[in-house]
């Protein structure tokens, strides 16, 4: 993160952390280019109003030698500098204020969007196989037979397999879950999955739950 606001670099970096979002970040675009020559990263949070370089003259900058995707989080609201900003290589345009569980899912979206597609024969099968396109999951070779909810839910939790994930997160990404709905229809909904999973494998419980966060989805018995 290139954000000289030391209170909000702090802030986001502490938000993102509890979706296992690692920040590193630097007050000063110079740095920022530095620290992106030593170091591998997977995502940009740029500001525009920056000492010693406008943001808008850093995208370019980092485009030179990389296209990692950028996400430009700016006070600047201006459509001109949204405009220079995506046609100089940004990925995406987020105006503050703005809410961080937005930005959580901004940068998910972005991730899986540029992550590159592994050839399936050259990796061990997983027990849960994801098919986004056609909507279904297979569990041990299993379809299982899930609501829209459902889907979306455990999903997520396959795409972010052994980490946590909290119940606001999955509620946030959940196409077919109203925003405005009870976290304890996560837990409903959890129930009814781990439900459908136990009629094909009733030894084992894949989806855990993780006091004060969530939950994880592990295939590690």
């Amino acid at each position: 993160m290139i954000e000289d606001d030391y209170e909000i670099s702090q802030i986001l970096s502490d938000y993102l952390s509890r979706y296992n979002i690692e920040v590193v970040s630097a007050e000063e675009p110079y740095m920022g280019l530095s620290i992106l020559t030593q170091q591998n990263f997977d995502l940009i949070i740029l500001d525009l109003t920056l000492p010693s370089m406008d943001g808008l003259e850093v995208i370019p900058q980092i485009r030179k030698n990389s296209n990692i995707p950028i996400i430009v989080s700016s006070a600047r609201d201006d459509i001109t500098d949204k405009v220079i900003a995506l046609e100089r290589g940004a990925d995406d345009y987020m105006p503050k204020p703005y809410d961080p569980r937005e930005l959580v899912t901004r940068i998910k979206t972005i991730l899986r969007r540029v992550t590159p597609v592994i050839n399936p024969t050259a990796k061990a099968k997983s027990i849960f196989e994801l098919n986004v396109d056609a909507r279904h999951i297979l569990f041990k070779d299993s379809l299982l037979e899930l609501t829209a909810a459902e889907f979306d839910v455990f999903a997520i939790l396959i795409q972010s397999k052994n980490h946590a994930i909290s119940r606001e997160q999955l509620l946030y990404e959940s196409e077919h879950i109203d925003d405005n709905s009870s976290i304890k229809n996560i837990d409903v909904i959890i129930s009814r999955i781990r439900h459908k999973l136990s009629l094909i494998d009733s030894d084992n419980i894949y989806i855990k739950p993780i006091r004060g966060i969530g939950y994880m989805l592990t295939d590690k018995i």
